[in-house]
């Protein structure tokens, strides 16, 4: 998502710079010396680079929402790996408990009267 976003972004650029370079003011619009057609009107070109900025803000949006996704997902794998290793610590805790009171379990019986 985000190299779709940096995509997006990137060729908005490239037209506004290709227009921005090619046109002098008039009512046609040049892309890459070929004339686009069906602009032949001032508000025909003002359309085309509010069409070129909206592409850029859905490339940015995308870049940030994508590197969210990425910090979001590395906070919630940190979280459960050190919940995963909390978890580990208590059961090896436990099993050493229970392993000392299985000890003295056998030590005393070993000591008392045969069944």
């Amino acid at each position: 998502m985000v190299f779709l976003g940096l995509l997006l972004a990137a060729a908005a650029v490239t037209v506004a710079v290709g227009i921005a370079a090619a046109n002098d003011g008039t009512a046609s619009l040049t892309l890459l010396d070929r004339n686009v057609p069906l602009i032949t009107e001032q508000w025909h070109v003002f359309a085309a680079g509010a069409a070129v900025a909206l592409l850029f803000m859905i490339g940015m949006i995308m870049i940030f929402r994508g590197f969210g996704r990425k910090l979001r997902d590395r906070r919630d794998l940190r979280y459960l790996r050190e919940e995963h290793e909390e978890s580990l610590s208590t059961m090896e805790m436990e099993r050493r408990r229970l392993q000392r009171e299985l000890e003295r379990a056998r030590k005393a019986g070993d000591a008392g009267p045969p069944p």
